[in-house]
């Protein structure tokens, strides 16, 4: 679980994973971990450093969650969400 605070030019915010979001908690992607095939998927969804990504709904057993990116909602599996990094809080544009 990857959260700290980062002050940086454009002031505080917090990194940590998609996975960490909580419903209605909104960030920017970071960077993208993971590599190969996953990598790829993950941009080809349309999640690309620097995209603001809203956390919509956790499903009840916790797996998979909605977000909203790019104007349309994405279903993601916990394992994909945990290798994309957010700026979330402060001004994490």
């Amino acid at each position: 679980m990857l959260k700290q605070w980062i002050n940086d030019k454009s002031g505080f915010y917090m990194e940590k994973t998609l996975k960490d979001f909580k419903p209605g908690e909104s960030g920017v992607v970071a960077k993208i971990g993971g590599a190969g095939q996953i990598r790829r998927r993950i941009f080809d969804m349309g999640i690309t450093p620097n995209t603001e990504i809203v956390m919509r709904k956790v499903a009840p057993l916790g797996d998979p969650i909605e977000v909203t990116v790019r104007g349309y909602q994405l279903s993601l599996r916990k394992s994909e969400a945990e290798l994309v990094v957010m700026k979330a809080g402060g001004d994490s544009k």
